[in-house]
């Protein structure tokens, strides 16, 4: 009987230190299971400094410009988001300010691992000594996708436009689209190349602008900040009347809510909008 007992005493001993351990060891599983991290805020504030030179035939002029922009996604749910953008771009020449300011929102459909979908609106106003005073300004709306390939990403934008001055009723109309090539070399360190086109019918005559683009942009490992260069050659034409501009930039940037400029590519504020090089309303959309 005493070796009965015995046998029972250990058998519920040894129930019980297994139960023990595997209450334990579940309680450290569920403490080690790290946490997903769902749809949140970010976005980005960056801004820039650089030179305008400007080219026609037998003539030349040089400016200085200087800028910002400040981008905020908002995730809606874990595909849909809204983003908002406010900028503003200004230049000196010869003495003469000329500013442009404005503000876009965006909304998408995306898919991190594949594409995003959605469509944009912008408005743009002007200001500086060459406009007499009008209060001039040009709106545009249209669609926009991007597609990603691994460390590339594909980014296209159609878009109306109208330029308009306030208390008139006449307006300009505008056509433009971009293309935009975007390559992480890592997860920090981006390459960007981008062709566009827009045109503004001015009665029975067209002003025509090419744009093409490069920028390099790296981010510093384990921070917000951002360093960037940029060049963009604006070609305007008219009547056989043709000029070019270049633009040259360096700028900075802080992002939040991003850890590395591939996760803000494709989690974060990823829109934009095409900024032409110079500050007035037959420069582009």
């Amino acid at each position: 009987m005493r070796a009965l007992m015995y046998r029972l005493l250990l058998g519920a001993a040894a129930i019980a230190a297994t139960a023990t351990a595997t209450s334990a060891f579940a309680a450290d599983a569920i403490v080690m299971t790290p946490e997903v991290a769902g749809p949140h805020i970010s976005g980005y504030v960056e801004a820039y400094l650089g030179g305008l030179y400007l080219t026609v035939p037998g003539d030349h002029a040089s400016a200085t410009t200087a800028g910002g922009t400040g981008r905020v996604n908002f995730p809606i749910d874990s595909r849909w988001n809204v983003q908002t953008d406010a900028f503003v771009d200004s230049l000196w020449i010869q003495g003469q300010n000329l500013y442009g300011y404005g503000g876009a929102v965006h909304g998408y459909w995306r898919d991190p691992s594949s594409y995003a979908l959605g469509g944009f609106a912008t408005i743009e106003g002007y200001g500086g000594v060459n406009f007499g005073g009008q209060n001039l300004y040009n709106f545009t709306v249209g669609p926009e996708a991007q597609a990603y390939f691994g460390n590339v990403t594909l980014y296209g934008q159609v878009d109306y436009g109208q330029i308009r001055a306030s208390g008139s009723s006449d307006h300009l109309d505008t056509w433009g689209g971009r293309g935009v090539v975007r390559y992480f070399a890592r997860d920090n360190l981006r390459f960007d190349a981008e062709l566009g086109y827009s045109t503004i019918s001015l009665g029975g005559e067209h002003l025509n602008t090419v744009t093409g683009a490069l920028q390099a942009m790296y981010r510093f490992s384990g921070t917000p900040l951002s360093v960037f260069g940029r060049y963009q050659l604006d070609h305007l034409s008219t009547s056989g009347v043709s000029e070019n501009i270049h633009k040259y930039v360096i700028g900075l940037r802080a992002s939040f809510g991003s850890d590395t400029l591939l996760d803000e590519d494709r989690n974060g504020a990823t829109m934009d909008t095409y900024r032409p090089n110079i500050i007035q309303p037959f420069g582009g959309g």
